[in-house]
């Protein structure tokens, strides 16, 4: 939608349409997502594509190719793993095929996704790829995030970012690691038992108190892609908050939600007020 709202046509991938539903069970749809595109402003494209499939992959590329001729953004937003993860489970309890299946969303997806879509985006000088994962490099580094496959996903897609990076550059083309904090979206709105219209009533986790919705990393993805200075940012692991102090954005209620901020000074004992960090 942010893309949208700065007049892209975007093509909006996943497994979900209207038809038919992943293993997620979602109701939100690939049309939906692209109805919403075209209402901001932009050109929404719902195209149904699984990104474990290369070939499915590649038939999204040559439908770009064929209908627009060039792709100056790839936004690699890929997951689905949400139900596959066991939270404070030891490698050795863990089940292993979830463990592997979520790796295999997490990363492989990715990978397969840059390998057919990057020779479309080096085309034209001054491609953008926007790796989404969750904690920066530097805050992951430090911080195991209570389940070793989540842990290495989250951690591997920061790596993507910056190996992709260098191989961008000779190209004009920059890659960044991008986070978003405490998301509230539909899946954790659901999860508090909350919706976008009372969700300061979820006390089950502070750090709540200081969540963004989805559209703040959209408009930290929209302020890279339409920065002409953007190189300066290739390689980085960045999160949405850090991006919207440098480029002026705000949350939809005007906000500035900082949340890793926030956990780390809940853990030196600073922090005071989660209002202080939005």
């Amino acid at each position: 939608m942010a893309l949208g709202a700065a007049g892209a046509t975007v093509y909006c991938t996943g497994r979900t349409t209207r038809e038919q539903r992943s293993e997620m069970n979602r109701p939100e749809t690939i049309e939906e997502t692209a109805e919403l595109v075209t209402a901001a402003g932009g050109t929404g494209v719902a195209v149904q594509v699984d990104h474990l499939d290369p070939a499915q992959v590649m038939a999204l590329v040559e439908r770009v190719d064929r209908e627009q001729g060039r792709l100056d953004v790839l936004v690699n937003d890929i997951w689905g793993a949400e139900a596959l993860w066991e939270w404070t489970t030891p490698v050795w309890k863990h089940d292993l095929d979830n463990g592997l299946r979520l790796l295999r969303l997490a990363i492989d997806t990715h990978l397969i996704t840059s390998h057919h879509v990057l020779p479309l985006l080096i085309r034209n000088k001054g491609g953008l790829v926007v790796e989404v994962t969750d904690g920066t490099w530097d805050f992951n580094a430090t911080r195991y995030r209570d389940s070793i496959y989540y842990d290495l996903a989250k951690m591997a897609v920061n790596r993507l970012a910056y190996a992709q990076a260098q191989e961008l550059r000779e190209h004009d083309g920059a890659a960044v690691a991008l986070t978003p904090g405490f998301l509230r979206s539909e899946v954790m709105l659901e999860h508090f038992g909350v919706t976008e219209a009372n969700w300061r009533e979820a006390t089950a986790h502070p750090s709540f108190a200081v969540s963004e919705t989805p559209a703040f990393a959209g408009r930290a993805v929209a302020a890279l892609a339409t920065d002409p200075g953007r190189m300066r940012w290739s390689g980085r692991s960045v999160d949405s908050g850090t991006l919207a102090k440098e480029y002026g954005f705000t949350d939809v209620d005007g906000s500035r939600p900082d949340v890793w901020r926030y956990i780390v000074e809940v853990e030196t004992g600073k922090a005071a007020d989660p209002a202080d960090y939005r």
